[in-house]
């Protein structure tokens, strides 16, 4: 029984962090909820009109996500709601399945929200949270920066109060324009002013809530000026009240059942990477445990809970977050209140939103996806430290420009695992050279001034050896043999091998085999004991010979000279 509480405590972790609440936290945790709901109920309203869906259905998604994630999250301070990637994410499968219509568009972006959960809730069955590894850190910051100019792009109309066409964001933006000429002047200014703010208060004063400010000032502007009746276009009507529980039309799913999939997909690969590292940095930061595994279950509750009441995709928030911690949570007891905020909002001030210019959402839309998603900095970190991965953002960034979010992401995932291919089949097979005056053998290329052995090649394979990497390791020794006529010895460090599977073993006995065909002597060094045993089960130690097989480097060069020496005594 006892062993059957611990389980269910593990499954509901909200309930182990009630049974040892302090009183004392009380306070931080209702100011942290308060505070986290003053900065995501607006924010929550863009994320919305980025899906394209009614604004107060963001609302939905931020209650679910934060109460679902409360009871089922093992983070303290992780903001669980909406965020401006997933929101494109949502709208481009929208763009892709050609739905229109904002009510079958708002059961869509409900249906892959619900598709995105279940897909989560498999990954934790089946402890494969892993897969999100998959998408590499390069490409999620070349998808994000490319979804946010395509974001940025979609918005300029609603500063200008034009229309644009065009199939991708380049030939939105040459539309965008060719419609300057016909801009509404005092839209214009509406939608420079917010701009101004939005933007002003993220450089001058960052603590305040940039985003509730804006809100609030435009509604106000709104009413002072009657900017509805000056042509300034307004979000329209936002009722009050709470969600319904509505499963999505499941025959629409159906239909475009392969976008669903590439967003479900594509949702998991981005919301659990930011989620499971937001949550393992809080839990450093206050040293407490989080169970990965469970945080795949919680996010996957929130997502089903935010599809089944009429919400959008929802991950983690690191701004979010971040105030959440230094507001002073402690425990999911403040996600509780973020979410119950959010309700009370729906029931009794939602309508004032409908007053909201537009151009107001759409410079808090662009607010959010220039500094929520432009890594700048780490576009910059990329370039310096791995040109490689800058190349690759940079190509993830243009395919999600030319062919849509949706499509960048996939082609994200797939650029990701052909660089893990590329960097798996490639091991690195460095030549070393000894330090002069010493035992030390370092590599060659990075110490140009150490000493080459006469007559030994000294290579070190850093990798497992097995069948992705077991013809690099023939092909280089076979360089390096005709590479050297001179060649009486070669020694592999095999200090970097954690593994060797039944194909690398086989090869390395038609290494042998190259070796004393070319009347080169093979000698192994640094062997660790489990690849040494798959060595010895397939008879390449006998093969080799145990008198090759050497505890260091030094020894088996010595080890090789003095045996080359012998052999050009006995010849003479």
């Amino acid at each position: 029984m006892a062993k059957a509480q611990r389980r269910g405590l593990a499954r509901v972790p909200i309930i182990g962090q009630l049974r040892n609440y302090d009183r004392s936290w009380l306070r931080g945790d209702l100011i942290a909820g308060v505070t986290v709901a003053a900065l995501i109920v607006p924010k929550n309203l863009g994320y919305a009109g980025i899906a394209g869906i009614p604004l107060q259905n963001g609302l939905y998604a931020a209650a679910a996500g934060a109460l679902a994630y409360a009871i089922f999250g093992t983070s303290r301070q992780i903001s669980m709601g909406p965020s401006s990637g997933l929101a494109a994410v949502a709208a481009s499968a929208v763009l892709a399945a050609g739905i229109t219509g904002e009510q079958d568009v708002a059961s869509f972006v409900a249906g892959i929200t619900l598709a995105s959960g279940i897909l989560f809730l498999l990954l934790a069955v089946f402890k494969m949270g892993w897969i999100a590894q998959f998408l590499s850190r390069a490409v999620v910051t070349g998808f994000l920066f490319g979804a946010a100019i395509d974001v940025v792009i979609g918005e300029l109309p609603k500063l200008t109060g034009t229309k644009t066409t065009g199939a991708n964001p380049i030939q939105e933006l040459w539309s965008w324009f060719g419609t300057l000429g016909d801009a509404h002047g005092t839209t214009v200014l509406v939608g420079v002013i917010s701009l101004v703010v939005v933007f002003g208060l993220r450089a001058i004063a960052p603590r305040v809530p940039g985003a509730l400010v804006l809100v609030v000032g435009g509604l106000i502007a709104a009413a002072l000026f009657d900017l509805g009746t000056k042509g300034v276009a307004l979000v329209g009507d936002v009722p009050r009240g709470l969600p319904s529980l509505e499963v999505p039309d499941l025959q629409q799913l159906w239909e475009h059942s392969g976008t669903v999939a590439l967003a479900a997909v594509a949702l998991v690969m981005i919301g659990f990477s930011q989620t499971a590292g937001d949550a393992r940095t809080f839990a450093a930061k206050h040293r407490y445990q989080i169970d990965i595994n469970q945080e795949s279950v919680a996010q996957s509750l929130a997502n089903i809970a935010a599809g089944l009441f009429k919400g959008m995709p929802v991950s983690t928030s690191l701004s979010a977050s971040s105030l959440n911690d230094r507001s002073g949570a402690k425990t999911g007891v403040a996600s509780l209140t973020s979410g119950v905020t959010v309700l009370l909002t729906l029931l009794f001030l939602a309508p004032l939103f409908s007053n909201l210019p537009k151009a107001v959402l759409g410079a808090l839309i662009i607010e959010a996806v220039v500094m929520g998603m432009m890594d700048l900095p780490e576009m910059r970190r990329l370039f310096r430290v791995k040109k490689v991965d800058f190349w690759i953002a940079i190509v993830a960034l243009l395919a999600t420009l030319v062919f849509g979010v949706l499509a960048g992401v996939i082609i994200g995932i797939g650029l990701s695992l052909a660089w893990l291919v590329a960097v798996a089949t490639h091991p690195e097979m460095p030549t070393l050279g000894r330090e002069r005056g010493t035992q030390v053998f370092r590599e060659v290329d990075a110490f140009p001034g150490d000493e080459i052995v006469p007559g030994v090649a000294v290579v070190r394979f850093d990798g497992g050896l097995f069948f992705a990497t077991a013809d690099a390791l023939e092909d280089h020794l076979r360089e390096v043999i005709h590479a050297n006529p001179e060649l009486t010895g070669i020694v592999i460090d095999c200090g970097g091998i954690n593994f060797i599977d039944s194909q690398g073993a086989a090869k390395l006995t038609d290494v042998v085999a190259l070796a004393r065909d070319a009347g080169v002597n093979l000698r192994l060094t640094r062997l660790k004991p489990s690849p040494r045993a798959v060595l010895e089960r397939d008879g390449v130690i006998d093969l080799i010979g145990a008198d090759h097989i050497h505890g260091n480097i030094h020894r088996a060069v010595e080890a090789e000279q003095a045996d080359a020496k012998r052999r050009r005594e006995g010849q003479s």
